[in-house]
């Protein structure tokens, strides 16, 4: 009773005290969810008790640790916090929020400044240089450079970035007469000013991933489809990656622009026994495009291994990232046999892959942060 009154003499103490308790009643009541359509990932659920998790070593695998990640992720109105947040950011003139770097005329970039203790760059390199050396004249290497680089004007004044440039020099002097390298940097810049990179996505759009699929093919001797021919269509409102971190309240919109050629992509899936399962559809799952992810609507998302019937001539292997999404079906007015493999969700050998499908070339098309930052390329190209 001597509390209660106590607290009567401060009434801003003791509305903050209820303010606490009635915020965690409402958060314990609150409905969980297992994904954030806002910031496209998913939530931390509540994790299970036990001594082993109390005393795990890993300090990020604890579940003192994990708890608290919960209950972030978990808080009630947490979209609205998140909105709130953003639009103070900008009042203050920020120039980031949550690893995004808040760029000029909308455009929001991942925030990259340097490998770090990473040495995954040059890992990967090593692992290509083996693959050439094993499959000599046959492995052609794009490593697409970031917004950043190609539209660092739009960056907002004197920030910090990664010096992609050398990187890359460094990357085409180590593997040039090894392997046919495909250099972007200058073509791209030559269309800067075209929209060649979303907005609020880190990847680039249909029209950079065009001009980058005509140096190629031209490279190989081939002739490239005329954009001006293919059957367009557009898809509005996405709110990409880099959105889904910044949560800028002013952000533009999005156009996606995908070719709608009718070539079948098949989903191959093996078990541990090696029993394989396959799923034939279009190149695009195009109920993605109803979602906030619509970028996973190309090839119909990131799958471990699928192929393609092209219209074209020879067969091609592409070991890619998600960049590689968007340019992949423009392959097919080129190639006759297309094998796609992303090592992320695909565990085997690429001369295993190789012998399977006997390809006459093997591409490697990377973003440059993915190809940095990719923990598996190397382990599944540097031996047989």
């Amino acid at each position: 009773m001597n509390i209660v009154k106590k607290l009567q003499q401060y009434p801003i103490v003791f509305l903050f005290l209820a303010f606490l308790m009635g915020f965690a009643i409402l958060d314990e009541f609150w409905p969980k969810r297992e994904y954030s359509e806002l910031e496209n990932r998913k939530l931390e659920q509540r994790p299970s008790f036990s001594i082993e998790s109390v005393l795990a070593k890993d300090p990020t695998q604890t579940w003192m640790s994990k708890y608290d990640t919960y209950t972030k992720d978990q808080i009630a109105f947490r979209d609205s916090w998140i909105d709130l947040k953003s639009r103070m950011e900008t009042l203050f003139l920020k120039t980031e929020n949550n690893g995004v770097w808040l760029g000029k005329e909308h455009y929001l970039f991942a925030k990259f400044v340097s490998l770090g203790e990473s040495t995954r760059f040059y890992q990967n390199m090593d692992a290509i240089q083996k693959l050439c050396e094993r499959h000599p004249n046959m492995v052609d290497v794009m490593i697409v450079p970031s917004a950043s680089l190609i539209l660092e004007e739009k960056l907002p004044f004197d920030v910090p970035v990664i010096d992609e440039d050398a990187y890359l020099d460094e990357l085409s002097a180590r593997l040039t007469g090894l392997a046919t390298i495909y250099d972007e940097r200058a073509t791209l810049r030559s269309h800067k000013d075209e929209y060649i990179y979303y907005r609020t996505d880190h990847h680039w759009t249909d029209t950079g991933a065009y001009y980058a699929y005509s140096d190629y093919v031209s490279g190989q001797g081939l002739t490239p489809v005329s954009h001006d021919s293919v059957p367009l269509v557009t898809v509005d409102d996405f709110y990409g990656t880099n959105y889904s971190k910044a949560r800028t309240y002013n952000a533009l919109p999005d156009v996606i622009t995908y070719p709608d050629f009718d070539n079948v992509l098949t989903v191959h899936n093996y078990d541990p026994a090696g029993n394989e399962t396959t799923q034939e559809g279009p190149l695009y799952d195009t109920s993605a495009f109803d979602t906030r992810d619509k970028y996973k609507a190309f090839l119909r998302g990131n799958n471990g291994f699928s192929t393609i019937e092209g219209d074209g001539e020879g067969s091609i292997l592409v070991v890619k990232d998600s960049y590689a999404n968007s340019f992949i079906p423009y392959l097919t007015q080129n190639y006759k046999n297309i094998g796609i493999v992303d090592f992320r969700a695909n565990n085997e050998k690429i001369d295993t892959i190789l012998e399977r499908g006997g390809y006459d070339r093997i591409l490697i098309l990377y973003s440059f942060q993915g190809f940095a930052s990719d923990m598996y390329l190397a382990g599944r190209i540097a031996i047989a």
